[in-house]
């Protein structure tokens, strides 16, 4: 009933309604999305050639200096710590991982594109820093993977991207049924599509 060519009273009022209604989802989807699905478009391509635009480069500093050795006495402080360091050599992003043994307090600052490894002696307070940073390339390649970028990231960003991309993507299969011309071809060249992909997953995949 709903594909009929002619319609009459409520069916041919709840079509019209119908169409309009998913083609409006459709487009103003697609512009919700269009900054993140072209976000994610280019970064899939420097992720898959992370040569083409110095992505894979980067560049290294090491620092040393000392710190009390009062903070590391007992259980480390590890707020002093981290914000001493940070405030004192401005190093950046969270501190992903503190550890520390009988000999050695180690943490790392980590965020996109970024890290500054950190090892201080107990006994001394001495300790090195090596600090790891990359060109724009890589932050965006982080950001596309997740990578470090936080919860808030993760969550509003790739998941929201992904959930806008789904919806974007049903609402323009729906909307193809309402094209009754274009409707048989589009759903053979979304077969197609499909085909084509499980094709080079069996086939040219190691």
């Amino acid at each position: 009933m709903l594909f009929r060519k002619n319609h009459t009273g409520w069916q041919k009022n709840w079509y019209r309604k119908s169409a309009d209604a998913i083609r409006w989802i459709h487009i103003y989807l697609s512009m919700l999305g269009f900054s993140a699905i072209l976000f994610f478009a280019i970064t899939g391509l420097t992720l898959n050639h992370p040569t083409w635009l110095g992505g894979g480069a980067q560049h290294t500093e090491d620092i040393t200096g000392n710190i009390s050795a009062d903070w590391l006495r007992g259980s480390p402080s590890k707020l002093d710590i981290a914000e001493t360091l940070r405030e004192r050599h401005r190093l950046e992003g969270r501190v992903a991982q503190f550890q520390s043994d009988q000999h050695e307090v180690m943490l790392v600052y980590k965020k996109p594109g970024y890290a500054a490894d950190v090892f201080i002696e107990r006994e001394t307070g001495n300790y090195n820093v090596t600090v790891t940073s990359t060109n724009l390339i890589a932050v965006m390649n982080d950001l596309h993977k997740g990578r470090d970028s936080g919860s808030v990231w993760n969550i509003l960003v790739i998941d929201g991207s992904a959930i806008i991309m789904l919806l974007f993507s049903l609402s323009g299969f729906a909307l193809l049924l309402y094209i009754r011309r274009r409707r048989l071809t589009g759903l053979l060249t979304a077969v197609v599509g499909t085909l084509l992909i499980i094709g080079v997953w069996l086939w040219w995949t190691p």
